[in-house]
C-alpha cells in the first residue's frame, strides 16, 4: 500500500494509551478506535478494489489500442488495393472506349 497514510490498521489496533487520573474513559477510546480500525479496513479494501479495476481498465485500453492499430493497418491495405483495382478498371474502360470509338 502507498505510504500516504501515517497509520495502519495494526498501528491503531496496537496503540496503548497512558492511564491518567483525569483521563478519557478507556471504553469510549476503545469503541472509537474500533470505528477507526473498521474505517481503515474499508479504505484498504476499497483501495485494493480500485487498484484492481484500474489494472483491468489499463489492460482493456492496451488491448483496444492494439485492435485499433490492426484495423488501421488493414484499412490502409484495403484502401491501397481499392485504388489499384480502380486504376486497373479505368485503364480497361479507356482501352474499350478507344476500340469502340475508333470505328
Amino acid at each position: 500500500m502507498d505510504k500516504r497514510f501515517k497509520l495502519t490498521v495494526e498501528d491503531v489496533l496496537n496503540k496503548q494509551f497512558n492511564i491518567d487520573f483525569k483521563g478519557y474513559s478507556s471504553i469510549e477510546v476503545d469503541e472509537f478506535l474500533d470505528l477507526v480500525i473498521s474505517d481503515y479496513q474499508e479504505y484498504d479494501q476499497m483501495i485494493k478494489e480500485l487498484g484492481d479495476h484500474l489494472q483491468e481498465y489499463e489492460r482493456q485500453i492496451a488491448s483496444l489500442k492494439n485492435r485499433i492499430a490492426e484495423f488501421e493497418s488493414k484499412a490502409n491495405t484495403v484502401d491501397k488495393e481499392a485504388v489499384i483495382d480502380n486504376v486497373d478498371i479505368l485503364k480497361r474502360l479507356t482501352r474499350l472506349e478507344n476500340e469502340v470509338f475508333k470505328k
